[in-house]
C-alpha cells in the first residue's frame, strides 16, 4: 500500500555551488531534487488539504506545498480555530464529508466539541490541535484510498515552467527551508522578518534552502498517450499567489458598481482596498495581576483601538468571543455572554475588527500588490516572485496586534466610544513559545488571517461575456428596492438588476412588460447549472480603512464598504468559478475563485473552504481519469454536460453536497434555510 511521504531538507542534498546572487544573474534553476505527483497543491490551508483528502481518497499521489509547517490555514497557522458556520446548515449537518470527519476528530480528541465554551461558534480549539487533528485525517485518507501524500513544509513556489504553446504548467520550481547550522528554529521570527528571505534561493544567516523541481508523474508504459493535461496545479493559497506569479487574469479589491454588484463602495473600482487582515494571539487568564511593559510602538497604534459598539464595549464579552480552551468546559452558561465566567487558566484567541485587524486600503499601505505594482517591484520577472506582498504592511499588522494585546490589559482610551468605557485588565499574560497555542516564539500566528486575496476571473462564456464571476446579486437577501440603488444606478442599470433578480419573471422584467417595482424578487440564490459545492454565511466585512496607515489618529472605515455586508442565501460553488483563464491545468479553490469583492466577503469561511477544496481535488482526479480538460465540462453551457453530470453524481455519492435540499427554479424562496 501506498503510505504518505514525509520530505524533510535532512535527506536533501544542496548545491550551494549553483547558487548566485540575485542582483549578478537570474537565479538558477537547477534543482536539488525533483518530485513527481498527479496533483501539486499549492497551499495546505483548508482548502488545499480538502482537495488532498479527497484525491488521496481517489489513489492519486498528491504533493501538497505550504509556507508554514502546520497544516489547516484557518484553523491552525492563522489561529483561527473557530468554526464558522450558520445555525440552519449546521443543525442538519450539512457538509462535505471531509469537514464532518474533522469536526469529530476535534471532538473525539476533546470528548466534546467546544472545549473552549467560546460563543462565536460550536466549536473554539487549540491551533496546535488543528494541524494535528487534519494531518491525521490526511494520513488516514492517504491509507484508505491508496494514495500517497508527499509533504513538503516550509516550502514556497518561486517560479512556473509551461508547454511550448503556453497552456499548461509543466513544471513548478520551490523553495524548502530550514534554519541554518547555529540559527534559531523555524518560528522564531515573525513572517515580516522571513518572507522575503524564503522565497530567494541563496542560503541566509537563518536558512539554508533546497530547490525542488515539481513535474508530473510519468505515464504507465503500456497507457495510452493523453490528450488532457496529464498532471494538475492547484492554487490553494491564501493570496492567489500562483495566479498572480502565473498573470492569469484577476481582480483585487473593490469591483465598479453595476447592477450586478449594485451595493459596491466605488464607481470606478478600488485594487487597494480589500478586507483586513488579522494576526491572531492567545492570552491566558490568570489568578493575579501580571506585569505588562508596554511595546515601544504601542503609541502609534493606540488611537485605532476600540470596542467598536457601545453593546460591544465589554471585556468579558470579548475575551470569551473566541475562547479556545476553558477550565470548564462543560458548565451550564448564562444566556447573557457579558456573565460567562472567566477563570484562571483559560485561554482566549483575539480576533476583532478595531483591535487586531490591520486593514490597510491605499496604494501607499495595500497588502497584496496589484499587477502593476507587481510589474513595478520586479516579481513578475524571472526568479522575481517574492510572495505578492508589501512586507512593512505585514510589519505593521504584526505591531498592531502585540499593542492590541497592551491595550486589552492596560489600555484605557476608544477610539470610537471615546473615554470612560475602556478599564484595564491586567489578570492576564500573552502567550509565546513553540508549545504556546500558536507554535511560535513571538506568540502571533504563522500567518496572517486573510479574508481577501486576488480573485480569478473566469473564462468568458454566453452570460459572462467579460468572464465568469459570482457577484453580489447571486447570493445577496438585501433589499435592492432602497433608495440608494435607484439613485445610484442608471435606469437601464436598476431594470437589469431587476431582471437578475426577479427569478421566473425575469425576461418580463428585460422586455418592459413588467416595471421593476413589481417584479417579484427570488428570494433564494442564483442556481449554476456547475456547481460543484456549497457553503453559506452571511456577507461579512472589516472594511479597509480610508486613510494611510491605517492606525492614523481620527481614521476611519472606507465609506460605504458595509453596505454590502449583510444576510446572504445558501449560495453554490460553480465549476466554471475555479478555472483560470489561459491555463488549462491550473485549479483555483479556496478564496481566490471567481467571486466579486461583496460575494468574496461570504464565500471565505471554513466550511466553504472545504467544500471549494473538495470539488476541485474531485475534478483533477476526475479529470485524469476521463482525460478531459476541466474547462471541457462547462464549455457547452447552458445545453447539457453529460461528463458534467457524471462529476456531480461522484461528488453527491462521495458525501461532498453540491446543491442544498429543496434546489430549484421553481423553488424561488429558501425560508427554511433563513
Amino acid at each position: 500500500m501506498k503510505r504518505k511521504t514525509l520530505l524533510s531538507l535532512a535527506s536533501l542534498t544542496l548545491l550551494a555551488s549553483s547558487l548566485v546572487p540575485v542582483a549578478v544573474a537570474t537565479p538558477p534553476r537547477s534543482p536539488d531534487i525533483e518530485e513527481t505527483c498527479e496533483l501539486l497543491v499549492v497551499g495546505g490551508g483548508l482548502s488545499g488539504s480538502a482537495a488532498a483528502y479527497e484525491a488521496l481518497l481517489d489513489g492519486k499521489t498528491v504533493c501538497m506545498t505550504e509556507i508554514t509547517d502546520w497544516v489547516g490555514g484557518q484553523i491552525s497557522s492563522q489561529g483561527t480555530s473557530a468554526l464558522d458556520e450558520r445555525a440552519t446548515q449546521r443543525s442538519l449537518l450539512y457538509y462535505p464529508r471531509g469537514y464532518l470527519a474533522l469536526r469529530t476528530a476535534i471532538e473525539d480528541h476533546y470528548n466534546l466539541l467546544n472545549p473552549g465554551a467560546c460563543w462565536v461558534s460550536e466549536s473554539c480549539f487549540m491551533p496546535y490541535d488543528g494541524h494535528e487533528l487534519l494531518f491525521e485525517i490526511l494520513e488516514d485518507a492517504a491509507d484508505a484510498g491508496d494514495g500517497t501524500l508527499k509533504w513538503f513544509p516550509n516550502t514556497v513556489v518561486k517560479d512556473l515552467e509551461y508547454n511550448a504553446e503556453g497552456n499548461i504548467i509543466s513544471a513548478a520550481i520551490a523553495i524548502q527551508h530550514k534554519p541554518a547550522p547555529d540559527a534559531p528554529p523555524i518560528n522564531t521570527f515573525t513572517l515580516s522578518e522571513t518572507i522575503e528571505d524564503t522565497y530567494r534561493y541563496e542560503d541566509s544567516d537563518r536558512f539554508e534552502k533546497a530547490i525542488v523541481r515539481f513535474v508530473p508523474q510519468p505515464l504507465d508504459e503500456d497507457e495510452p498517450p493523453r490528450r488532457s493535461p496529464n498532471w494538475y496545479v492547484i492554487d490553494a493559497t491564501e493570496t492567489g499567489e500562483l495566479i498572480g506569479l502565473a498573470d492569469v487574469p484577476y481582480r483585487v479589491g473593490i469591483d465598479p458598481r453595476s447592477y450586478l454588484e449594485p451595493s459596491s463602495s466605488s464607481e470606478t473600482g478600488d485594487p487597494y482596498c480589500t478586507q483586513g487582515f488579522t494576526y491572531t494571539f492567545a492570552m491566558e487568564a490568570t489568578e493575579e495581576p501580571q506585569n505588562h511593559e508596554m511595546p515601544e510602538f504601542y503609541p502609534q497604534y493606540e488611537p485605532y483601538y476600540s470596542y467598536e459598539l457601545d453593546r460591544l464595549a465589554d471585556f468579558t464579552l470579548v475575551y470569551t468571543y473566541r475562547r479556545i480552551h476553558s477550565m470548564k468546559p462543560k458548565e451550564d452558561l448564562p444566556g447573557n455572554v457579558r456573565e460567562y465566567p472567566i477563570y484562571p487558566g483559560d485561554i482566549s484567541m483575539q480576533n476583532w475588527t478595531w483591535g487586531n485587524d490591520y486593514r490597510p486600503g491605499t496604494a501607499e499601505d495595500n497588502l497584496i500588490y496589484t499587477r502593476n505594482q507587481l510589474a513595478e517591484t520586479g516579481q513578475l520577472e524571472p526568479g522575481g516572485w517574492l510572495g505578492g506582498l508589501r512586507t512593512e504592511t505585514l510589519r505593521r499588522g504584526e505591531e498592531n496586534a502585540i499593542g492590541y494585546f497592551y491595550w486589552l490589559v492596560r489600555g484605557t482610551t476608544d477610539s470610537q466610544l471615546g473615554d470612560g468605557v475602556k478599564e484595564p485588565h491586567p489578570n492576564h499574560r500573552y502567550l509565546s513559545g513553540f508549545d504556546s497555542p500558536m507554535g511560535t516564539a513571538h506568540g502571533l500566528s504563522k500567518y496572517p488571517y486573510m479574508r481577501e486575496g486576488r480573485r480569478i476571473v473566469g473564462r468568458p462564456d454566453w452570460t459572462h461575456r467579460d468572464g465568469f464571476t459570482v457577484w453580489e446579486v447571486d447570493i445577496s437577501q438585501a433589499d435592492f428596492r432602497e433608495d440608494f440603488y435607484r439613485i445610484n444606478l442608471l435606469p437601464k442599470e436598476f431594470r437589469q438588476l431587476w431582471a437578475v433578480l426577479s427569478g421566473l419573471d425575469a425576461t418580463a422584467v428585460a422586455a418592459r412588460e413588467i416595471p421593476p417595482e413589481d417584479a417579484e424578487r427570488r428570494m433564494r440564490s442564483t442556481l449554476f447549472p456547475d456547481t460543484v459545492g456549497i457553503g453559506h454565511y452571511a456577507i461579512d466585512f472589516h472594511p479597509c480603512m480610508a486613510l494611510s496607515p491605517p492606525e492614523a489618529p481620527g481614521n476611519y472605515e472606507r465609506p460605504g464598504e458595509r453596505r454590502g455586508a449583510g444576510r446572504a442565501f445558501p449560495f453554490q460553488i460553480p465549476l466554471r468559478s475555479t478555472i483560470p483563464q489561459k491555463l488549462d491545468n491550473l485549479l483555483v479553490a479556496g478564496k481566490s475563485i471567481a467571486t466579486s469583492h461583496i460575494a468574496a466577503a461570504a464565500y471565505r469561511v471554513h466550511s466553504f473552504e472545504w467544500s471549494a477544496g473538495a470539488a476541485v481535488g474531485t475534478t483533477a482526479a476526475f479529470a485524469l481519469e476521463n482525460d478531459i480538460a476541466p474547462y471541457e465540462l462547462v464549455d457547452d453551457l447552458p445545453y447539457p454536460e453529460p461528463q458534467l453530470e457524471a462529476l456531480q453524481r461522484r461528488l453527491t455519492d462521495n458525501g461532498n453536497p453540491v446543491v442544498f435540499p429543496n434546489t430549484s427554479i421553481f423553488n424561488n424562496t429558501w425560508d427554511s434555510w433563513d
